[in-house]
């Protein structure tokens, strides 16, 4: 199953508090983090949520 590299590239100051905690759910903390989650439609939705704060690539 392939699965997605989500790097935040900007902060998080300002933004909802929405934002912040789906960061937080996905475990990113600050500018330049990295995780990588399977690509399920749970995942997929946040991601898209905070589309606007991380980049996302797919990895094998």
């Amino acid at each position: 199953m392939a699965q997605l590299k989500v790097t935040q590239t900007k902060s998080v100051i300002g933004t909802k508090k929405n934002h912040r905690e789906t960061l937080r759910t996905l475990g990113l903390k600050r500018v330049n983090d990295v995780v990588v989650k399977e690509d399920r439609p749970e995942f997929r939705g946040m991601v898209h949520t905070v589309r606007h704060l991380v980049t996302v690539e797919e990895v094998d």
